[in-house]
């Protein structure tokens, strides 16, 4: 698989702008210079900043799918995302989708600029906390929106995460004192995944974003005002999910040095609380939370596990050099078990409170 690189891919960029018939786009004309710059790559997007005179907006590019569609779906299913988050002002409004491949052979989309810088886990915990309570619980059609249901909670992640453990627990890469860990882990959590019943008990569904890294938030310092950009993975599903995902070590310590202390999630949940109108949700939104987190540790570690293994075999298109950073550290076995340990062995930590299956 050719590795791609948003420098090298710039070009295309403007041959894109160039060539391309956009739909109306405020200040914009196809006809006046522009200049047009890399803004931001991830794992299976590249962002480009695009400026002329008074109009500044982001070209998207996506290369690959998290959720398993296909290259023209995924494009697609991030556009109309965006198009249902819009009455909350929690995201960049689109401007347009054009997953033709006709100039670019990758998906496309046109959205808002939004200035700004990445979320401080020290400063603006409070604030994010209150922005996803406030998309958790826009009113959308349940029936009608295109977005993937989560129909059992932990079996999803816990199934996804096996999958992706395979790999590295199949290659001559790997360390074997992990692979040893990583079946004891697999083990512990397919019987803890059956508490998913509290889930279907009890359920409730809203729009999640599934991927609250502090990277994909926008602070703007000057106006106060913050969103969250990246919404490549959203899902029907229960809100604790993004608490959750927020909240755990793997998040925390993908793009920062920071783990959270127990007094800064007990914050964060208050805040996320008081901005509930729900009652019930209010009541439970801690254990629903509590239920995720160590599942979401699976779903963290084992991706990096499989992204560990395919960085060096050439299956990554886009490559980072403080992803392959961090990758290294989460196939560590000390980082992983300061994970799992409180979980499996919970009598050799003191302090812990782990889900007892």
């Amino acid at each position: 698989m050719p590795k791609l690189s948003i420098y090298s891919f710039l070009p295309k960029v403007k041959d894109y702008l160039n060539q391309t018939n956009l739909p109306a786009i405020t200040g914009w004309s196809p006809h006046a210079p522009f200049e047009v710059r890399p803004l931001a790559q991830g794992e299976y997007n590249m962002n480009f900043i695009v400026r002329q005179e008074d109009s500044t907006w982001v070209l998207r590019i996506n290369t690959g799918s998290q959720l398993g569609l296909a290259d023209r779906e995924q494009i697609a299913y991030e556009y109309n995302t965006l198009v249902l988050l819009q009455p909350a002002d929690v995201a960049p409004i689109p401007f347009f989708l054009d997953n033709s491949f006709q100039v670019i052979p990758f998906g496309v989309l046109g959205m808002s600029f939004l200035p700004g810088e990445s979320l401080d886990y020290q400063r603006d915990l409070a604030q994010a906390a209150r922005l996803m309570a406030r998309y958790h619980q826009l009113q959308l059609p349940n029936e009608t929106n295109h977005l993937i249901r989560e129909e059992c909670p932990l079996s999803f992640i816990f199934e996804r995460g096996v999958r992706k453990l395979e790999v590295y627990l199949s290659s001559d890469l790997a360390d074997p004192d992990l692979c040893t860990y990583f079946k004891e882990v697999i083990d512990w959590a397919g019987q803890a995944r059956h508490q998913e019943s509290f889930f279907i008990r009890d359920p409730w569904q809203c729009i999640i974003n599934s991927e609250v890294n502090n990277t994909n938030w926008i602070v703007d310092r000057k106006t106060g005002n913050i969103h969250l950009v990246d919404w490549e993975k959203p899902m029907w599903g229960d809100p604790s999910q993004d608490l959750s995902h927020f909240r755990v070590p793997t998040t925390t310590l993908w793009k920062t040095d920071i783990r959270l202390t127990a007094q800064d999630q007990a914050g964060m949940m208050r805040a996320y609380q008081s901005a509930l109108q729900d009652r019930h949700l209010r009541d439970t939104i801690e254990e629903r939370t509590r239920l995720r987190d160590p599942f979401n540790c699976l779903r963290g570690v084992s991706w990096c596990a499989m992204a560990w293994v395919h960085y060096q075999s050439d299956q990554h298109r886009l490559k980072n050099q403080d992803t392959w950073r961090k990758l290294s550290m989460y196939v560590d076995l000390k980082f992983v078990r300061s994970l799992f340990d409180p979980y499996l062995h919970p009598r050799k930590v003191i302090g812990s409170k782990p889900i007892i299956p």
